[in-house]
């Protein structure tokens, strides 16, 4: 857009000017020498304000100038006002109204007064559009940039009481002088005055300010939105508050200034009718502009008018209607294409249509942009085919490049994020105007790069055109004859371009097309990169590079191509002919920088046989620096992949598996693909790395060397013998794998030249040193010279390794496993023999266990050990490792589930020797599984460098020997209660302070029995030797004393228990409260513990104990209870055999904890099954913390005819269910009866007394009368 003349294609901004500030440089309006002397000075006659206020406000509105701002309604409406801002001192020039008559002209006499015109209308004389011109640039700079919408003055408001009238009256003269000279000029610029107060406000100063503003208004005639007061104040937000106020009512004032002007020419075109110009044109054509023309004329000043106003979609059909007519056949078709009028017309068509492209763009209509495009494109093309000097010349390529150009600039412009280089988008979607319709792909709104890179391929196509132009016609006209001239004036289309004799002088420079056409490639070449797209950025950086190198700018072609040749994938690609002309243009670059690299990279990739041979190239690696200055020596690594090597390289091994401490056989192929015409390539060494247990292979140049070869074809096979070494040479080669950090290298030498289009065949045993897998992964081939060192990594790939095994240079056979690359080295099978000779199913908690190990040696010779062991589980306890002749050695933990200890040196085992190892582990509390890793790692003298392990893995299972269930059963304890009305009895007697010795209880007691059945789940049967509880810890609140009611053999043998066989225990507990006021519950924490011992173990004195959590009892409460108990009567007469009858004694005892008292009644119901003695009803009153009871008589009836149960021994029996009813009077709650001794149970519909057989119908005894 540079190209067009400035302000033609400029966005349309209203004008707003300053006067009356203090600015340091004068304004240039650009009026021509003839219209100064017409034009109207506007002069104010009070000094310019140079107060600091002034500045800032100045400042302000300069930085809100708009005329730079994105072209899009975003942008747009988020701003409440735009204008171009300019700033005078006290004096502007406007351009006159009319324009005088020329000097010589006189009016037509027969006229009776002349009619004077705008200097800018063609029918003015001095007006370069005189008579037939349409518009120009002129007309649009005047609006931009010489009559403003709005004059801005500025004054300032002295606060001085004493001058305050005198200053108001200047202002009052100053600003009336100025409208008076706007009103001379003719033009309806809106005057507007700023105020500045030079006092900070005030009360008094406030009083009388509006009364000055006021009259000062009415003394100025200004209306009330043009008159502004800035009051004084140090802050810059106030500031720019009133600036942002004063600036939205002055952009409401330029709008409708402009909407005046477009009323103007809206009203004018509807007249229909051409106006008559000053004076007749009586020279040229002596023709008027027609009524089409005004039309396109009126119609274009309409469309700027919206366009000022916003009004985009207005002015978008104004230009889209002027554009129609001049392009008519009215206008356009009837302009001669040798008179300025013609290229006048072409570029207006051009104006129109940018302003029809912005519109489009800025409304959102981005398909419709780039069709417009087209059309204007293929409509000034048939244009200039038809009626000016046809498309086939160096003027229409640089009018399509501008073209292009002016697009990309519109784009820019317009700042459209969803075309963003952040959103990777090429193009832009069709809007849904066009939606429907098929749209092709150039139709669409590409982003700037596309545009750019169009440009350049018609420069491009201007610069041979331009080339091709006959050289007479390249000579000045003052050296040509007038004829020839006058031929070549119409051959060319020089529409805003230069003729053929500055476009492409003889002799000397013209214009530069390589700089343009490099200019346009790198604008796209950036967009491309910004968009990722590579491919592109690349072609345009060849393309670009090509122009360069014309102009011989070497420097810039190594820094734009070298990217691109080292990043982009085009080798692997395919792209052969991109790379052979990048390396070709790269390398007479670095030749003539002097870039030793770079040559070197592109003489070894141009040595393919994939390039194209170039005649009289010497294709030598070694004369590839000839004439480079090398200081220091150049050193070049080039990484696998990175330039399309001429060499070639793959690996395999004979066999897929070997077994550590023997070797295998591989070979390495190392293939030319050099042109015939090459010298041979001389490899200084070529270094084979391999990634797992091998080391690395280093072959070296011998032309002579200890390696066998053989030659026929195109092979070349050599034998080549290695050897171990370990010194700095191996370590000088570069290292690629683990392995070869260690400094040893395996070692060779052979003949390393290749030949043009030969295969290197390098035949090699490896030993194996360490088991497991081991590929071959690359190949460093290395070229040292006096001159340069250059080493080519060659990645080894499964895909594109050749799968042929070289028996001689001529016979090849198929290598069969499926990776030739690898080789699985398999551990030497150890003779080491690690065992258990007991090793026991289960081992049991709480007790300690020690394992023995043997470790045999079956090797032929000794071998020096050492051991290694691994516990792994849930928290594995340490161990204690015992060797023979060793300290004993105890593990550490490693992490939570795991226990280690490493490297215990077990020495010297000699041939068909053992070795015993002794592990201790302490009690382990819990059932666990543990993996018990023993692995001992030897060397053998024989080949000291490689380990031999063996590994033994047991499965220590550790269980617990016993389970156990409980029962609390409750019990009548025989000692009374304490009495509340006995306080002796329940009161603590007095200690001595310190006394330790513990008080004894006074409080409530209570009896149970803990019934314990534990069995054992042993795989063995084991030896109980003692049974006990223990409280854990102690109560403070009570106290407790256990008794144990079962006991063991008393010889101390213990008890044998057998696998999944149940044991009782019984233990009687007694608690007492310490105090009687202490009611509250509480709980008792037991453990069992039971201690037993292996039957088959010899020290049977040493017990191990496991202790068996018991859950928590609770005892006591303050609730009532009732328990019941029996005793069974049988009485005997002297010798007599005849019993007397039985008697069952029930014992109902009820107990009140509380301190309440308590009423309960008793009812017992008469039953079929026993008779009974005693209260049938009763009631018993509880005092607070007491207890009674009541005692039954049971009569057992006959047995019933179902069969007895019970115990055999004890001749069996059954139950009874007395129908006892005890309630809680005052609650009426039934009380349940507990079960508090042997003979009694609950059930579910009461409690139940056992009556036994053998008490019913025993046999009579002898003596006196006996009671059980």
């Amino acid at each position: 857009m540079n190209e067009y003349p400035s302000g033609s294609l400029d966005h349309s901004v209203p004008f707003l000017l300053t006067l009356g500030t203090r600015t340091g440089s004068a304004y240039d309006f650009g009026l021509s020498a003839a219209l100064k002397e017409q034009a109207v000075l506007i002069r104010s006659d009070l000094p310019p304000l140079e107060s600091d206020q002034a500045r800032a406000l100045l400042r302000y509105i300069q930085d809100r100038d708009a005329s730079q701002l994105p072209c899009n309604a975003r942008e747009m409406a988020a701003r409440k006002y735009r204008f171009r801002v300019k700033a005078v001192e006290r004096s502007l020039l406007l351009p006159p109204r009319h324009a005088p008559l020329p000097e010589g002209i006189e009016a037509p006499s027969p006229s009776p007064s002349t009619v004077l015109h705008s200097p800018y209308s063609p029918l003015s004389p001095i007006s370069p559009l005189y008579p037939d011109g349409l518009i120009d640039t002129q007309w649009l700079r005047k609006h931009q940039e010489l009559v403003p919408s709005v004059l801005l003055c500025f004054y300032t408001l002295v606060s001085d009481t004493t001058l305050a009238t005198l200053c108001d009256n200047q202002i009052k003269t100053d600003v009336n002088n100025i409208r008076a000279l706007l009103s001379q000029s003719g033009n309806k610029t809106r005057l507007a005055v700023v105020l500045l107060s030079d006092h900070v406000p005030s009360a008094s100063f406030g009083e009388g300010i509006q009364e000055r503003l006021e009259t000062i208004r009415r003394g100025c005639g200004l209306d009330s939105k043009a008159l502004f007061l800035v009051p004084s104040s140090d802050s810059q937000e106030e500031l720019e508050r009133v600036a942002e106020n004063m600036l939205t009512t002055l952009y409401a004032v330029a709008i409708e200034y402009y909407r005046d002007l477009g009323r103007h020419s809206r009203k004018k075109r509807g007249r229909g009718i051409a106006p008559q110009p000053t004076v007749p044109p009586t020279s040229g054509t002596s023709q008027t502009l027609s009524l089409a023309g005004w039309n396109v004329r009126y119609d274009f000043k309409s469309a700027v008018f919206a366009e000022y106003r916003l009004e985009m979609d207005v002015a978008l059909r104004s230009y889209e209607q002027a554009y129609e007519n001049l392009l008519s056949s009215e206008l356009m078709e009837l302009i001669p294409s040798w008179s300025p009028r013609w290229n006048e017309a072409r570029f207006l068509a051009d104006v129109i249509a940018v302003r029809c492209l912005r519109s489009l763009l800025w409304s959102g209509q981005h398909s419709s942009a780039a069709r417009r495009w087209q059309v204007h494109r293929e409509r000034i093309a048939d244009f200039v085919d038809r009626r000016g000097r046809g498309t086939n010349n160096y003027g229409w390529e640089a009018w399509e490049a501008r073209w292009a150009v002016v697009m990309a600039d519109l784009i820019d412009k317009a700042d459209i994020q969803d075309l963003g280089p952040a959103t990777l988008k090429l193009f832009l979607p069709p809007e849904k105007s066009v939606m429907g319709e098929r749209l092709q792909p150039w139709e669409l709104l590409h982003h700037t790069g596309y545009w750019h890179r169009l440009a350049a391929k018609h420069l491009q196509a201007r610069k041979a055109l331009a080339h091709a132009i006959p050289e007479d016609d390249r000579r000045s006209p003052s050296a040509s004859p007038a004829s020839h001239v006058a031929k070549s004036a119409f051959a060319y289309d020089t529409y805003m371009c230069p003729d053929p004799y500055e476009e492409f002088p003889l002799g000397r420079p013209g214009v530069d097309h390589g700089q343009l056409i490099v200019d346009r490639l790198m604008r796209a070449r950036s967009e491309f990169l910004r968009r990722r797209q590579t491919r592109f950025a690349a072609e345009v950086s060849l393309e670009c590079a090509r122009e360069l190198a014309l102009a011989e700018n070497w420097p810039n072609i190594v820094s734009l191509l070298r990217p691109i040749w080292k990043d982009l994938p085009f080798r692997s690609e395919g792209w052969i002919a991109i790379a052979e002309e990048l390396n070709w243009a790269l390398r007479t670059a670095a030749a003539e920088v002097g870039d030793a690299e770079l040559l070197l990279l592109t003489s070894w990739e141009l040595l393919s046989r994939d390039f194209t041979r170039r005649p009289g190239w010497h294709y030598d690696i070694s004369r590839a620096l000839e004439d480079v200055d090398l200081t220091p020596k150049p050193i070049v690594s080039i990484r696998d992949g990175q330039l399309q090597a001429f060499v070639s390289a793959s690996f395999l091994f004979m066999k897929d598996e070997g077994r550590a401490g023997q070797s295998v056989r591989g070979q390495l192929s190392v293939v030319s693909n050099t042109h015939s015409e090459s010298a041979p390539v001389v490899l200084s060494s070529i270094y084979l790395s391999f990634k797992g247990s091998l080391d690395g292979v280093v072959l070296r140049h011998q032309a002579k060397g200890p390696a066998i070869q053989q030659s026929q074809g195109k092979a070349i096979l050599s034998s080549v013998p290695l050897t171990r070494q370990v010194d700095a040479d191996a370590q000088a080669e570069p290292a690629e794998s683990d392995e070869t950090s260690t400094g040893v290298t395996l070692v060779g030498s052979s003949d390393l030249t290749l030949l043009p289009g030969r295969t290197l065949v390098l035949d090699m045993e490896i030993p194996l040193r360490e088991p497991g897998e081991t590929l071959a992964e690359s190949l460093t081939l290395n070229v040292e010279t006096e001159l340069f060192g250059l080493r080519q990594s060659l990645a080894f790939q499964e895909a594109k390794n050749a799968r042929l095994w070289y028996l001689s240079p001529s016979t090849t056979k198929h290598v069969a496993h499926p990776r030739p690359l690898a080789v699985r080295v398999l551990p030497r099978p150890p003779k080491m023999e690690v065992r258990c000779p007991v090793w026991k199913e289960q081992y049991y908690a709480d007790e300690p266990i020690s394992l023995k190990f043997e470790v045999e040696n079956g090797e032929d010779v000794e071998a020096l050990a050492k051991l290694d062991v691994l516990l792994f589980g849930e928290k594995p306890p340490s161990f204690t490792v015992e060797i023979p002749g060793q300290e004993d050695q105890t593990s550490f933990s490693v992490r939570s589930e795991e226990t280690r200890l490493s490297g215990v040196s077990m020495g010297s085992i000699a041939s068909s020797k053992s070795l015993a190892i002794g592990l201790r582990l302490p009690p382990i509390q819990r059932s666990s599984r543990y993996d018990l890793t023993l692995k001992v790692t030897y060397f053998l003298p024989t080949n000291p460098g490689t380990p031999i392990s063996q590994t033994a893995v047991f499965q220590l299972k550790v269980v617990n020997p016993f389970e156990a269930n409980y029962d609390l059963l409750p019990r009548v304890h025989r000692d009374p209660w304490p009495s509340l009305f006995d306080p002796e009895g329940i009161a603590p007697p007095s200690t001595a302070e310190g006394d330790s010795i513990p008080l004894p209880p006074k409080g409530i007691s209570q009896a149970w029995t803990l019934i314990a059945r534990y069995a054992s789940f042993a795989s063995e049967p084991l030896r109980v030797k003692d049974v006990d509880i223990t409280i854990q810890p102690q109560p403070t609140a009570f106290r407790c004393t256990s008794t144990k009611c079962t006991e063991l053999p008393a010889s101390g043998a213990g008890r044998l228990v057998k696998p999944k066989t149940i044991q009782e225990a019984a233990f009687d507990l007694a608690a007492q409260k310490l105090t009687v006021d202490d009611r509250s519950h509480a709980h008792l924490d037991v453990s069992l513990l039971i201690k037993w011992t292996r039957v088959d173990t010899n020290d049977q004195t040493t017990s191990n104990i496991t202790t068996l959590p018991i859950p928590r009892f609770t005892l006591f409460g303050t609730e009532p209870r009732v328990l019941a108990s029996v005793s069974y009567h049988r009485r005997r007469r002297g010798a007599t055999t005849i019993p007397t009858t039985p008697l069952i004694a029930l014992t109902i005892m009820i107990e009140n904890a509380s301190n309440h008292f308590l009423t309960f009644g008793l009812a017992m119901e008469p039953s079929d099954q026993f008779a009974f003695s005693g209260p049938k009803q009763t009631t018993l009153n509880l005092l607070p913390v007491s207890r009674r009871s009541v005692e039954y008589r049971l009569l057992p009836l006959d047995a019933p005819p179902t069969p007895t149960e019970g115990k055999e021994e004890e001749g069996g029996g059954w139950w009874i269910r007395p129908g006892l009813v005890v309630r809680d009077k005052y609650f009426q709650k039934v009380l349940k009866v507990i079960p508090a001794s042997e003979g009694v149970r609950g059930g579910k519909d009461g409690f139940e007394v056992w009556v036994p057989r053998r008490m019913v119908f025993g046999n009579a005894g002898q003596g006196e009368d006996q009671e059980e």
